[in-house]
């Protein structure tokens, strides 16, 4: 059980917003090795799509290497990142694509690992 005294401890908190950093600027400089670094390697892992689903690292993996490296650019309009203990973070974010009025929403759980923070599961939508 976690303590309410647990949610968000701020090295916790400091450690898991580096995490999305780093993911946020390899998603849209396309730096396809960071991003799978940053999925945990299991087939455990998962992430529904604007247009797919996706289980498993490999799956994951493939569509980040066939994806096309253009109109990655986004702005982040609201970013919410929550820390339950020491090993379990939840982050969520809306986006809006350069050149597009459309909002895109991201949701990420990640997981602390022998590697560091992963990204075990992720849905990204958009919005009519």
């Amino acid at each position: 059980m976690i303590d309410i005294a647990d949610i968000n401890l701020p090295e916790v908190l400091a450690e898991v917003r580096a995490a999305f950093a780093l993911y946020e600027d390899a998603l849209v400089h396309n730096k396809v090795e960071i991003l799978d670094a940053l999925f945990w390697n299991s087939p455990h892992t998962l992430r529904y799509g604007a247009t797919e689903n996706l289980y498993g690292y490999e799956a994951i993996a493939a569509f980040r290497a066939a994806r096309p490296s253009q109109g990655l650019m986004r702005d982040l309009l609201r970013v919410e990142i929550t820390t339950y203990g020491r090993d379990c973070a939840t982050a969520h974010c809306e986006f809006r694509r350069e050149g597009s009025a459309r909002t895109g929403r991201q949701s990420q759980t990640w997981m602390r690992t022998a590697q560091g923070w992963r990204v075990v599961a992720a849905h990204v939508s958009l919005l009519d």
